[in-house]
């Protein structure tokens, strides 16, 4: 550390769709959902991350609530910069003398245009940030569970965010292939949402069908240790009048069976693309997952079946992402994969 350490302030961030998780000191300082809520007359922010989410759905006329993120990029340059401003100002306990210049590294989904890129620098700036590096999501994952990047073994990382699925076999510290789905937990959401209403002719919200997901959500029809059903409260599509049905776990895994099948299919459209000898170091080490998608109730097993490899789910996998993005940020110089 120099003299003039406290002037530089580095932070790495796990920009998501759904969640943006900020470290600083190797601590998780920032960990909010990906929404900012707006005044529309003033055109001001209101409101950010959990205080939003919790106007998301309940609003009046004069206030929106929006995502910046869509698919893993930026869908709203000025709501994504004010975000990204307004949750690097809550890693500050207290109003230092001098604004400290930031060194950030910020991962973004490997299937990403050079403009969306572009778009995520330039927010970042916008906030603030003196020096940016940017960072593949599948990277950073395989750093966060804990895979040696820099060894020439080849490892295949799943990553399953609320945007975009990311599926990458990483050696020597590069991408040797990969393919970027945009399907993940948004679709899960929406798919939930579009099956109540086609099955039980309910209409809920988005809050709601997220919910569900997490109590009871599925990737398979027949669990070992099955959740108990829920109770779910909606608007009536014949009547108008709010109800409450109960849903069970089985229900759920017919809903996101058609999304999880495409992830299954991008797993293997990334393994046929897989160099022979890589292929081999894959079959003994066997297939990581990380992201919050991958915490969905059999979602690994039916990897797993699908595959026949086996399947380790990372141990904190909604952080494996932006865990990988801190150590990445230690190690600024020296990481070749870092996109200056």
């Amino acid at each position: 550390m120099g003299l003039f350490s406290f002037l530089t302030k580095e932070i790495a961030i796990d920009l998501g769709t759904a969640n943006t998780i900020i470290i600083h000191n190797d601590k998780v300082v920032v960990e909010e959902p990906s929404i900012v809520a707006i005044d529309r007359v003033s055109n001001k922010i209101i409101a950010v991350g959990k205080q939003a989410m919790m106007m998301h759905g309940k609003t009046h006329e004069n206030i929106r609530t929006l995502r910046p993120l869509r698919d893993g990029v930026i869908a709203d340059f000025q709501a994504a910069e004010a975000m990204i401003r307004a949750m690097i100002k809550m890693t500050d306990n207290k109003k230092p003398l001098f604004p400290p210049s930031l060194k950030m590294v910020i991962c973004i989904p490997s299937g990403i245009t050079e403009v969306e890129e572009r778009a995520v620098r330039d927010s970042c700036e916008q906030a603030g940030a003196k020096e940016v590096r940017l960072i593949h999501e599948p990277m950073a994952a395989a750093i966060g569970i804990g895979i040696d990047v820099l060894e020439p073994v080849g490892n295949i990382v799943i990553d399953v965010g609320g945007g975009t699925s990311e599926i990458a076999v990483i050696a020597l510290g590069g991408i040797v292939c990969n393919k970027s789905i945009r399907i993940a937990g948004d679709d899960f959401t929406a798919d939930i949402m579009e099956f109540m209403r086609k099955q039980h002719n309910i209409l809920i919200g988005e809050r709601t069908a997220e919910k569900i997901k997490i109590e009871v959500g599925s990737a398979l029809s027949e669990l070992e240790n099955p959740p108990p059903d829920i109770a779910v409260h909606g608007r009536d599509m014949m009547t108008g009048i709010p109800r409450e049905i109960k849903i069970g776990y089985s229900e759920v895994a017919h809903a996101l069976d058609k999304s999880i099948s495409k992830i299954e299919a991008a797993v293997m459209n990334t393994l046929e693309m897989t160099p022979p000898e890589l292929a081999a170091d894959i079959y003994r080490t066997g297939i990581y997952m990380a992201g919050g998608g991958s915490l969905l109730r059999g979602f690994s097993k039916r990897i797993a079946v699908k595959t026949r490899l086996p399947v380790h789910v990372a141990e904190d996998p909604l952080r494996a992402v932006a865990r990988g993005t801190g150590i990445a940020l230690k190690n600024f110089d020296k990481f070749p994969f870092l996109i200056k």
